[in-house]
């Protein structure tokens, strides 16, 4: 942009300021020294029934009587909290709907006849009800693709409402999944495809 000094230009292009962003965690020359303290604590809490754990103020409080500090209470918050969020337990729900199936291809080696060759295999899985089916080919193409997925729907008697496919070569998504009929495909990642029949 012309006649524009350059930063304005390039706050204009972005419609959200940027921000305040620190390079690096400021230093806590007070309470360095406690920080192994803070942590114990904070561990002996963890096997403590809840109501009895340390709160801000009580570890700030036995900070300046115990051992004497002498910071403020904000910054021992600020410790305790980032503590806490470093290691906290994540849960993720692992819940599958009937009709849902996941589709993967893996390859390995095997000794077959007294030679270590390799090997692709593709899993169904039926997260629902932990039903699974496993075929091995001598490689992964777009025939053992589908030979794969036909033989598993022999094998679970049907075709299930759903199947999520992790790492779909792209010559598949583009030539194979496009030629079934009833079905919809729609790319979640650049290499995840979730094939769903169409109604």
């Amino acid at each position: 942009m012309p006649g524009v000094f350059a930063p304005l230009a390039d706050a204009r292009k972005d419609p959200e300021p940027p921000g305040y962003r620190q390079r690096q965690p400021r230093e806590r020359p007070k309470l360095a020294p406690f920080l192994p303290l803070i942590h114990e604590i904070l561990e002996q809490d963890q096997t403590a029934p809840r109501k009895q754990r340390h709160t801000i103020r009580r570890i700030f409080d036995r900070l300046r009587t115990e051992h004497g500090y002498t910071g403020g209470i904000t910054v021992v918050g600020d410790v305790m909290r980032e503590w806490r969020a470093t290691t906290a337990e994540v849960f993720l729900p692992l819940s599958q709907k009937p009709g849902e199936a996941q589709f993967d291809f893996g390859a390995g080696e095997v000794v077959l006849q007294g030679v270590p060759t390799k090997i692709a295999y593709c899993v169904m899985s039926l997260p629902y009800s932990d039903a699974f089916f496993v075929q091995v080919f001598p490689r992964e193409c777009t025939e053992t693709f589908q030979a794969g997925h036909r033989r598993a729907f022999e094998f679970f008697g049907g075709v299930p409402h759903r199947i999520s496919i992790d790492y779909v070569p792209r010559h598949i998504i583009d030539v194979e999944l496009n030629r079934y009929r009833g079905t919809r495909s729609g790319c979640c990642s650049p290499w995840s495809v979730h094939i769903v029949p169409i109604q």
